[in-house]
């Protein structure tokens, strides 16, 4: 249970939040969300690394080592950016009212990534001059900003935990405001922790071949600090197509201290895969939607990335990605991947026929169709598709023999409303979906997942359904969970079929005389108006 003084440490952690995200967004003037965001997450980042830096130097100054002060690899081997004077906080904090403050930003950001190797390609070029933002715009958003440091003592905090939170807030706020362009770099955080719970990634390496902005990597490192696990047992691997959201996933890795290897620059993953050797035990993504003419007709016809399988067709790119995360998983990898719903069963383009050798191969683990207004978007409903090499028992994880079965779990009707147009899966229904998949996969007790808490597994009518592959070839290898999963029941309440259908009868019949004096009130007022029959 929470203590009252832990609570209050969330509340006013959200409150600064809030505070700075609307203060940050009225100094925004005409500029266009899109193009602003690059403004407040860069700040944030160079205060963030600058604190850093000034703690670490403070440090060496304190054990007598002031004559290293000013050397590159002693902040390096602590994993702190070193940053010279015209790319500290500081400077920009002395100079912020300045009318060239923009110029010493951009040249701050280009200093930074200058002098520090594993940002390059990192920070927005010439973002602050380009944009022309008003100088006292400006120096009040660095003003708001500089203000993470009183927040962080409120709320209880380590920065760097409540610059991730504020880092995270705005990539989302930022997501909802730019609708539809939003998708383009944030999934939603609660649909990223339910692919994380269920494929559980502990140790090995984790990949995402269309990282957008790293929230899949940021959750899963949340995922092991959650469950006592050691960051050092995992690597990460991504690549990001667009450019300006490649450096925001690298600003956002940066910020929570987390090495990656992005790639050497943002690229294609079908046309310059910067990973073409990896073999993944994790693979956590979310792909565009339906992407159309993702190749030419000629194009990547021979790619290896098919073989076993036949070539995606040009229209659409989602079975493409799926046979692109299969050719990087090792011998017991799995992935967990969001795709629209029309990719359980389509058959336009030759997917179908792919669908069925991918099934034939026994490489569908479990399936869930989560319900719509999830995601920024879009509000139709998605689903999740989890991906597997290995299906045998395994007494180290001590997973039962599932060979020649799929889970199909039915959570349309699960989440909260948090806005008009938004729904998110709480915290339990997360862990109930996660607990569901576990007990089915696992033996009762030895899931990472509140270990020694699970019950067996059983069907549920309307929710969830053990199918096996002659299951699956009945239903034509279509993959939606509602095809498996049937009705749920009807719980009898007690009250006899004649005694309920008397008071139907009863509830009609009076509902009938009063649209009867409805109709009579309404065709008098219409007389006395002049429009009688």
């Amino acid at each position: 249970m929470a203590t009252a003084k832990s609570k209050k440490s969330n509340t006013a952690n959200t409150n600064f939040e809030e505070t700075l995200w609307d203060t940050a967004n009225k100094l925004r003037g005409s500029v266009e969300s899109s193009e602003y965001k690059h403004v407040v997450l860069s700040l944030i980042f160079l205060k963030f690394i600058s604190d850093k830096f000034e703690d670490k130097r403070q440090a060496l100054i304190d054990g007598g080592m002031q004559d290293f002060v000013e050397q590159v690899e002693f902040y390096m081997q602590d994993n702190v950016f070193y940053l010279p004077e015209e790319a500290r906080w500081s400077f920009i904090k002395k100079n912020m009212k300045q009318d060239d403050i923009a110029v010493k930003i951009d040249t701050a950001l280009h200093t930074v990534e200058k002098n520090n190797p594993s940002l390059k390609g990192a920070l927005p070029e010439n973002y602050f001059s380009r944009l022309g933002l008003v100088t006292s715009k400006l120096a009040s958003l660095i003003d708001t900003i500089n203000n993470i440091d009183t927040a962080a003592s409120e709320c209880e905090m380590t920065e760097e935990d409540l610059v991730g939170r504020v880092y995270e807030y705005f990539l989302g706020k930022f997501a909802s405001s730019e609708g539809k362009g939003g998708g383009e770099f944030y999934t939603p955080k609660s649909v990223v922790a339910l692919i994380a719970e269920m494929i559980e990634p502990f140790k090995g390496k984790i990949y995402d071949p269309c990282c957008g902005s790293g929230g899949m990597f940021v959750q899963s490192l949340k995922f092991i600090d959650s469950h006592k696990g050691n960051r050092k047992d995992i690597s990460i691997y991504g690549q990001e197509y667009t450019n300006t959201t490649y450096k925001l996933a690298k600003m956002n890795l940066a910020v929570r201290g987390i090495s990656g290897n992005l790639g050497e620059v943002a690229g294609d993953s079908f046309f310059k895969d910067q990973h073409s050797d990896l073999k993944a035990d994790f693979i956590m993504a979310n792909p565009p939607f339906n992407q159309k003419q993702w190749r030419g007709e000629s194009e990547l016809v021979d790619d290896g990335r098919w073989a076993g399988f036949d070539v995606p067709p040009t229209g659409n790119a989602n079975y493409a990605w799926i046979m692109h995360m299969i050719s990087k998983l090792s011998e017991n990898g799995t992935a967990g991947f969001v795709l629209a719903n029309g990719s359980m069963s389509s058959n336009t383009g030759g997917e179908g026929a792919i669908r069925q050798k991918i099934i034939e191969q026994d490489l569908v683990d479990c399936m869930i169709a989560l319900p719509g207004q999830l995601f920024y978007t879009t509000q139709i409903p998605v689903c999740l598709w989890f991906i597997t090499k290995n299906k045998k028992e395994d007494s180290e994880r001590g997973y039962r023999n599932r060979q020649g079965e799929t889970l199909f779990i039915d959570a349309r009707e699960i989440g909260t409303m948090v806005s008009r147009v938004h729904k998110e899966l709480t915290t339990d229904d997360i862990a109930d979906i996660a607990r569901t998949y576990h007990a089915w996969r696992n033996t009762p007790g030895h899931s990472a997942l509140d270990a020694g808490s699970l019950e067996p597994y059983k069907d549920v009518a309307g929710y969830c359904k053990s199918a096996s592959l002659e299951d699956i070839k009945a239903n034509d290898f279509v993959l939606t969970p509602g095809r498996y999963v049937g009705a749920a029941e009807i719980e009898d309440d007690g009250i006899p079929f004649e005694v309920k259908m008397k008071e139907l009868s009863q509830t009609l019949y009076s509902q009938m005389e009063q649209a009867e004096e409805l109709d009579k009130a309404i065709r008098q007022n219409l007389e006395v108006l002049g429009y009688g029959e």
